[in-house]
């Protein structure tokens, strides 16, 4: 149960921020690509934009799919924790913890998670216990 448990939490997580990912590096999934998204970092001070785009999309995308496959994890970790930090700070952070006015609750969350798991371990069905 506890192996099932911790492969439906790396599942969705590590997908949704492939998914992020995604959105930055490529416009995928109603994203803007490396040019809007640099334009909007710039916009609110994040420069150079689309170096910092890319760079977000491509810790959203390694880092989640790591995640899913419970492959280096403590890795995984580190790079989705570095990019919520930088939500959190460059982004949510002065608007409060809700995610009703635009908060930090939901990279606080994944933060809390990846970190999580990072310490439990990703579990028996997960890349990092076949090489152990």
């Amino acid at each position: 149960m506890l192996a099932s448990g911790l492969l439906l939490i790396r599942l969705v997580v590590g997908l949704l921020l492939v998914g992020h990912g995604a959105q930055k590096l490529f416009g995928w999934f109603g994203g803007y690509g490396p040019k809007g998204t640099g334009g909007w970092m710039e916009s609110i001070g994040i420069k150079p934009g689309v170096f910092m785009a890319v760079s977000a999309g491509l810790m959203e995308l390694l880092g989640g799919a790591l995640f899913t496959l419970g492959l280096l994890t403590p890795l995984a970790a580190l790079l989705i924790t570095v990019t919520m930090l930088g939500a959190i700070f460059k982004v949510h952070g002065q608007n409060g913890i809700w995610a009703t006015a635009n908060g930090y609750e939901y990279p606080l969350v994944l933060i809390a998670v990846v970190i999580g798991i990072a310490l439990t371990g990703a579990g028996s069905y997960s890349i990092d216990a076949i090489l152990n």
